[in-house]
């Protein structure tokens, strides 16, 4: 069986996705922003190191000093601290200076076989440098993260150049890893509390939009309640409307025979609590005179809207209440819908009515017959007035409670048959 979401399961999912949808826009925007903010802090470092490093490498004095200390080693026998402590002792305060000034972690020097002339740690100066530097010293510059005797560090590193162009040496400068990462720790905590704060006050909002909301679905529920509840109301008054003024013209053929007697009989029956049906035996009116104020009343109801009935009723037993509304429903139904000449047969077999109302009207759709006896439908014109829609499903209901059935077809006439049956009495 195909999965069917209730209209609560519906409700609350309606009412939740704003909220989630609010929450993961928010979540996103602040991964993306940290996202950017990462990749800004790098660059911003990566550019911060290429142009310190390049600005070293082209001081005159950085120069000098470099091309003066190229003397002190051969590639086979380098330079050492002693060796390179003049050239340490004009370059590693600049060094210095410049690492404080510009922000980075160390500034480092070294001479044309990659011995340290400057290092943050003195441990390091005369000290060959541990990471490959062939391609810097073959004068191309390198950009990238490297690990040296402090870690791992984001690093630049530049050639020196001598006044003839070639390769004296290099300046390398680095920012450690772990600072990058502390300095986006830092930036974190600085938007943390900034989308901690929308979270909640975002949260919030959208509960209290839920709440009005749902405030707002319960109303709507309360008044389709009441709709639902006046619908049957007004479905229940429109079929009493249809009895009582099936009864009226009960009343009025029995009034206009002259049959006052029977007419205060009909009365005390339809108005008493608990009545017998009409005709029976336990006193009142008589069956026949029901039967043929129910046909006098059908013929004057049927001429006021153009039409003639004719009667073929046979039948034993005494006619009631649940009969007369069938039988004047069916043939008002057959008026009401334009037709001319209606014919209403009824006979009695083995306990059961047998009956069927004919006419020359325009019949009943094939499309539509299925429709007919549902409550409030009416093909007719103005059909929207109060009343309509109501007699077939009467009839249809009251066929069913006493075991019977109702069918819908043409008829010589050329018009519409409704043939029925029904148990004699309940």
């Amino acid at each position: 069986m195909a999965f069917q979401p209730s209209q609560r399961f519906v409700r609350l999912s309606l009412l939740v996705l704003p909220s989630l949808i609010t929450l993961a826009a928010l979540w996103i925007t602040v991964a993306v922003a940290l996202s950017i903010q990462t990749n800004s802090i790098r660059e911003a470092a990566a550019g911060r190191v290429q142009e310190v490093a390049s600005s070293l490498a082209n001081l005159s004095d950085v120069r000098t000093a470099v091309e003066a200390a190229t003397t002190a080693g051969t590639s086979e026998d380098l330079a050492d601290a002693a060796d390179l402590a003049q050239a340490t002792a004009r370059l590693q305060p600049v060094a210095e200076l410049v690492a404080r000034a510009a922000g980075v972690y160390y500034v480092v020097v070294t001479d044309d076989e990659g011995v340290r002339i400057t290092h943050p740690l003195a441990s390091q100066r005369g000290v060959q440098v541990s990471t490959t530097n062939r391609s810097v010293l073959e004068g191309t510059p390198f950009l990238g993260t490297e690990t040296g005797p402090s870690g791992p560090a984001l690093r630049a590193k530049v050639p020196v150049r001598d006044d003839d162009g070639d390769v004296v040496g290099m300046v390398a400068v680095g920012v450690l890893e772990a600072d990058i990462s502390a300095e986006h720790e830092e930036a974190l905590n600085a938007l943390l509390p900034w989308g901690i704060g929308a979270l909640i006050v975002g949260t919030v909002a959208s509960s209290i939009l839920t709440a009005a909301v749902e405030r707002r679905f319960r109303r709507l529920d309360s008044l389709a309640s009441e709709h639902a509840q006046m619908s049957r109301t007004t479905a229940a008054l429109k079929e009493q409307s249809h009895e009582f003024t099936t009864r009226l013209h009960v009343l009025h053929g029995l009034v206009s025979r002259g049959d006052a007697p029977e007419a205060l009989a009909y009365i005390e029956e339809v108005a008493c609590v608990g009545r017998p049906s009409l005709g029976d035996d336990g006193g009142g009116m008589s069956g026949d005179a029901v039967r043929d104020a129910t046909m006098h009343a059908i013929r004057a109801d049927l001429l006021d809207v153009g039409a003639q009935v004719e009667f073929d009723i046979d039948t034993v037993t005494a006619f009631d209440d649940e009969l007369v509304s069938v039988l004047a429903n069916l043939c008002r139904n057959a008026g009401e819908a334009g037709a001319a000449k209606v014919r209403c047969t009824l006979r009695e077999h083995d306990g059961r009515l047998l009956g069927s109302v004919e006419d020359d009207g325009p019949g009943v759709d094939s499309r539509t017959a299925p429709k007919i006896f549902l409550p409030g439908y009416s093909s007719k014109p103005g059909s929207s007035q109060a009343g309509r829609g109501i007699g077939l499903t009467l009839v249809r209901r009251i066929l069913m409670s006493r075991d019977g059935t109702i069918e819908v077809g043409s008829t010589p006439l050329g018009g519409a048959r409704f043939s029925f049956e029904m148990a004699s009495s309940r």
